[in-house]
């Protein structure tokens, strides 16, 4: 992960102001609000660029997070306004990757990649269906013949 958005990746920003609540002891971000914050650009990414969450839940389908890596830099700090900027990384058989670089004024805080599976309402593994796989690879930073192996899970 370099914390560079990929050139021509399809991104989806939103914005965050940072709550009280959000701070630890030491006047910081706590590490896991950070998560939240990607969660909600990954919902915003769908709607904007594929069919709101909602519809994906309406199908009978899911996309369970099976891995997280967050590369913190920097930290932010009660009422920072963040950009949380996310972008499809690649799209497999029966899974997925997101991508995000978390901003404020500028400066790289965060960077981070989360992987999904493909999941219906029991839990069970599914394939995304054909369909769904192309229209999201149209948007996705690179193909899924060059993402990890978990790609084809």
């Amino acid at each position: 992960m370099s914390g560079t958005i990929p050139s021509g990746a399809v991104v989806s920003t939103i914005r965050h102001r940072v709550g009280f609540f959000e701070t630890d002891g030491m006047g910081i971000v706590h590490h896991a609000n950070y998560l939240r914050h990607c969660e909600n650009a990954r919902v915003a990414w769908l709607e904007e660029h594929d069919r709101a969450y909602t519809e994906w839940i309406a199908s009978g389908l899911h996309f369970a997070v099976t891995r997280v890596e967050l590369d913190y830099r920097r930290p932010a700090r009660f009422d920072d306004r963040l950009e949380i900027t996310t972008w499809l990384e690649w799209v497999g058989g029966a899974s997925l990757a997101m991508g995000y670089a978390i901003t404020c004024r500028g400066e790289l805080l965060v960077h981070g990649r989360t992987e999904h599976a493909s999941v219906d309402d029991a839990g069970r593994l599914r394939r995304i269906p054909r369909e769904d796989r192309e229209r999201l690879a149209r948007h996705a930073a690179s193909s899924a013949s060059s993402a990890s192996s978990a790609s084809s899970a």
